[in-house]
């Protein structure tokens, strides 16, 4: 009774569903988020932007590389559609036929091509790295490090593919905190072995496995209690009829989530070649970027999948473009004051976080150019997030593809001519360039295939946004440039004058957008309110 409740509350009040959903999963995203900046901290304080650190960040890269293509990213954007349909058309037993299909192809070719990554991992790098290929000392750690951490991909896989199912029945909250095990489980490993290793990087490679085969097994139970099972389905051939259609989606959806990825495997290649640091400084830059990204925009795409999916499966554009619009507005009233503040105090921010041990005053420099060129390009990476998801439903995965192959040309061109005049910076200038035009692209596109009628609509809130960022960002600048300006240089200090500051912001802008009328606030207000009473 209690469910059937739940899915007529979902029918009459899709927004606040979503809403409610994306909080769930931002909820679980931000403890992950923070989790990960203090891993991010400890091995800033171990390795700074060291050799140990370049080999450790390229190596992770090839493995979170293949994740993106083979777990999270296409299992939600060919997994969730499909296996939603067969929930809601054929009944559960067809989907729980499906998922272990699913699960049995899945763990098959990951688990070759972990094998095959594992035996060529030298090639790889002397392709992805090249520019280690003068250091063979720093080339064979990174070597050394990728076959480590390769067996992350298997476990990360199996995991994506249990959050799929978990979250096409609605259930996002246990799937969004195993991440934040992955990171606890990370933590513990690395300080509890790093001791044994001359080479402390070893422990955090290790870190790496263990955390993703802990994030798998979180979610296990509960997916067990559901009645679903993780055994190979038998006879593995014929391939199943859902898989085959899931084949065609994920193809053309591994070639466009491959653009993002692809464009960071260009900016590391091409950062080999920078002085050392380069490749550091732009992955924690990068992480940076991510805390909103992730919390905010990837939480809100998580959640509107699976409701654009049903819309579009009964042919109803007119709801699928409200929530888009919904989407765009409520990730922008996020994403933009965040951007503002990661520009405006992106010095502090990263002094409170990572000045400590090997990483010292100029890498915190150098990573703070990195974070200020990536963070022109916030609002396009959050945008993307949220459009994407628009052909996914519609089972179109072909446009992303069309649109992201000449956002990856671009984002190359742009780097070959920028990072010799600005280093790093260029790189990360370039990224940003790229992400404007994928998702104005997309949009444009969306626009005309949905026929969504809140253009105006969306403009007026997003003027309001950026009036209020503007605003309330300013005089919360000078409050900390001043009581920095007369601290003394200790990071309690420090770190206690950016709080202070964040907060004035903080506050600000949400004053401004209750007198400016916000709809987005006054939505989030009421939606707080409800499950206050609830």
């Amino acid at each position: 009774m209690e469910s059937q409740e739940k899915r007529l509350n979902q029918k009459e009040d899709p927004e606040g569903h979503i809403a409610a959903s994306a909080g769930l999963v931002a909820t679980g995203t931000f403890f992950s988020r923070i989790l990960g900046f203090i891993r991010d901290m400890i091995l800033a304080g171990a390795f700074g932007a060291s050799t140990a650190a370049d080999a450790f960040y390229v190596a992770f890269r090839i493995p979170n590389f293949l994740r993106e293509l083979f777990a999270e990213g296409s299992m939600s954007a060919a997994f969730v559609p499909v296996f939603s349909e067969y929930l809601s058309v054929k009944g559960k037993e067809e989907a729980k036929k499906l998922a272990r299909a699913t699960f049995t192809l899945l763990a098959l070719i990951t688990s070759a091509v972990v094998v095959l990554g594992i035996i060529f991992s030298p090639q790889i790098i002397s392709v992805i790295a090249r520019g280690f290929l003068g250091d063979p000392e720093k080339f064979h750690l990174t070597s050394v490090l990728t076959r480590i951490m390769f067996p992350f991909l298997l476990f990360i896989a199996c995991s994506a593919w249990v959050m799929g199912i978990l979250n096409s029945i609605r259930r996002f909250g246990l799937p969004a905190f195993s991440s934040a095990v992955y990171n606890l489980v990370n933590i513990a490993t690395f300080l509890l072995l790093a001791p044994n290793f001359q080479e402390p990087v070893f422990a955090a490679a290790i870190a790496v496995t263990l955390g993703g085969f802990a994030q798998f097994l979180m979610q296990w139970p509960a997916l067990h209690r559901e009645g679903f099972s993780i055994a190979f389905l038998r006879p593995i051939l014929p391939i199943h009829a859902g898989v085959v259609k899931m084949g065609r989606l994920i193809l053309p959806t591994i070639l466009g989530l491959s653009v993002t990825q692809v464009n960071l495997l260009v900016n590391t290649f091409l950062a080999s070649f920078l002085p050392l640091g380069s490749v550091s400084y732009l992955y924690y830059g990068m992480r940076l970027i991510h805390f909103p990204l992730g919390i905010f925009a990837v939480a809100l795409s998580t959640a509107l999948l699976p409701t654009l999916s049903t819309q579009a499966a009964k042919q109803d554009f007119a709801a699928l473009g409200r929530s888009f619009s919904f989407g765009l507005r409520l990730v922008f009233f996020i994403t933009f004051p965040a951007l503002f503040g990661l520009i405006l105090f992106r010095v502090p921010i990263i002094e409170a976080l990572f000045e400590r041990g090997a990483f010292d005053h100029a890498a915190t420099l150098g990573t703070a150019d990195a974070l200020f060129f990536y963070a022109l390009g916030l609002w396009a990476f959050a945008g993307i997030r949220i459009v994407v998801p628009v052909f996914y439903a519609m089972q179109d995965t072909k446009t992303p593809v069309k649109i992201g192959v000449f956002a990856m040309l671009l984002n190359v061109v742009l780097n070959l001519l920028l990072m010799g005049p600005m280093q790093h910076r260029g790189l990360a200038l370039a990224t940003s360039l790229a992400a404007m035009f994928n998702f104005l692209s997309l949009l444009f596109v969306s626009k005309r295939r949905i026929h969504w009628s809140d253009g105006k609509r969306i403009m007026h809130s997003h003027f309001k946004v950026i009036l209020s960022s503007l605003i309330m960002l300013l005089p919360a600048y000078w409050i900390l440039q001043q009581a920095q300006s007369q601290a003394d240089s200790g990071w309690a200090m420090k770190t206690t004058s950016l709080g202070i500051a964040i907060a004035i912001s903080v506050a600000g802008y949400f004053i401004l957008q209750h007198l400016l009328k916000s709809e987005e606030l006054q939505f989030l207000r009421e939606l707080i309110q409800k499950r206050l009473k609830r």
